[in-house]
């Protein structure tokens, strides 16, 4: 039954002219191995937690030497790459998600473009930034790009992979059923990035340049600028892989953690976990860690690997339903390729590299006195005493940026707050100071205005007779 199916699905994706050869025989033997149900489970009495080989404590990293011609020769090894094939739909943005503003008019490209000028200026090295967009992204972000024209980096841009959405009931690609717009066609998840960047052309590029290490992460991450200790860390004891991970908290209970298992280092995503297991795994004692997505990989072992075509990770199958027809797309997640590499680790990273963006809410507090930019990095405000960041829910009203930004006159002092919960139709003045545990909930059809200047602790608020 399967190969009748691959059988017929290799016949439809030939005709399909819109995609490369490497592209269909990459979506080919995707859709081989999910049919074969080849996939290992975990045996979950195997699984062990790493020692301090696997899982390095960053605060065991060797400084490298000050020295600006050590750090450049360190720098001239390295190229980064940010994952840019994400839209800003959840936030309400229609372009790519990287081009939302941050914080004082820079977008997350800005701040990325600074960031790798000031590290070249001051050390007079060459770190090329590369894109990897997808179809959704690839056009507007060729335009955004004309704006670093004169920017002193390399900035490359590549497409990850297109492959058509399969109809879940004939298991044919839905182009070939007729779907040719931009709905019959999805970007099969970042896992892609290895024989992306190959058949792109720009791996070779890399390596012709001298480059040894690309260090990946998502372009949402704040926090995930290019670090001199783990760099120097990978290239002193040769790890081909690296996954920077951090302490869990309660509110990361379903990022993918790191194992020992059968000898070597490997990701665990609560997709793979057997339902009796899901509370364990979600559980802060036994599992302390989760994945970042901050990755650091060798070049070389890049192209042996896609060559060999050894990468298989877990399939990840993303049933979905489209303008009424259920369609699979298959996708592979780049973290779950750590077990293919040689001497691959994981380095315990402090939390302040992972500050993504993926709502309004931690636009709120990346906008806030909570941080400070500096040479286009985010840096925290010493003034707070708590590790750890004020959880923050805004309601409906506040999902969109367009509508968040409308609702606060400007961005409230958080810096002495614990946690924050808005709901209904509420409206923020200027200079408002929120600490402690704060809820204002506007009643149904009521607008609830907050003053400027107001200084709000440790309160509930239910109208303006509680202000």
């Amino acid at each position: 039954m399967a190969d009748e199916k691959l059988a017929k699905l290799k016949e439809a994706v030939a005709g399909l002219a819109q995609i490369s050869e490497n592209e269909k025989s990459g979506f080919l033997s995707l859709v081989a191995r999910y049919l074969s149900g080849d996939e290992e489970l975990i045996e979950w009495a195997k699984i062990h937690t790493p020692t301090d080989e696997v899982v390095v404590p960053y605060d065991t990293l060797e400084s490298p030497p000050e020295d600006i011609e050590a750090t450049k020769k360190l720098l001239d090894k390295l190229a980064v790459l940010k994952l840019n094939g994400g839209l800003g739909t959840t936030m309400g943005c229609t372009g790519p998600k990287s081009v939302i503003e941050v914080r004082n008019g820079f977008t997350f490209l800005d701040l990325i473009v600074i960031q790798i000028e000031s590290l070249n200026k001051k050390y007079g090295s060459n770190v090329p930034l590369l894109l990897m967009n997808s179809f959704n992204t690839h056009e507007d972000t060729l335009k955004i790009v004309e704006k670093y024209a004169n920017s002193s980096i390399e900035i490359h841009t590549f497409n990850q992979s297109q492959y058509p959405r399969v109809v879940a009931d004939e298991f044919l690609p839905w182009p070939s059923k007729g779907k040719t717009d931009k709905d019959g066609w999805y970007p099969p998840g970042h896992g892609d990035i290895f024989p992306s960047l190959m058949n792109s052309g720009k791996l070779d590029l890399l390596l012709s340049q001298g480059k040894e290490y690309v260090f990946i992460a998502n372009s949402d991450n704040l926090g995930a600028i290019v670090d001199m200790k783990i760099l120097n860390h990978l290239i002193h004891k040769q790890n081909e892989y690296c996954m920077e991970v951090t302490p869990k908290t309660l509110a990361d209970v379903k990022g993918g953690t790191l194992i020992s298992y059968e000898g070597r280092v490997q990701l665990l995503e609560i997709a793979q976990v057997p339902d009796a297991h899901v509370n364990e795994f979600k559980s802060i004692e036994k599992f302390k860690i989760f994945n970042t997505n901050n990755l650091w990989v060798n070049l070389k072992a890049i192209k042996r690997l896609v060559e060999a075509e050894a990468l298989k990770m877990e399939i990840i199958p993303n049933p979905k339903e489209v303008d009424g027809v259920k369609v699979l797309q298959l996708e592979t997640a780049a973290g779950a390729a750590i077990r293919f590499f040689d001497h691959a680790i994981g380095i315990n990273v402090p939390r302040s590299r992972f500050l993504p963006v993926k709502a309004t809410s931690d636009l709120q507090l990346v906008q806030s006195d909570l941080y400070t930019l500096v040479d286009g990095f985010v840096t925290r405000n010493s003034a707070r005493t708590n590790p750890s960041n004020p959880s923050i829910e805004l309601g409906p009203e506040f999902k969109k940026v367009g509508c968040f930004l409308g609702r606060f006159k400007s961005i409230p002092s958080i810096v002495e707050l614990e946690s924050l919960k808005v709901s209904g139709d509420v409206w923020f003045g200027s200079g408002i100071v929120l600490k402690g545990k704060v809820t204002i909930t506007a009643k149904p059809g009521v607008k609830l205005e907050i003053p400027d200047g107001a200084v709000i602790e440790n309160k509930d608020i239910n109208g303006p007779e509680d202000l």
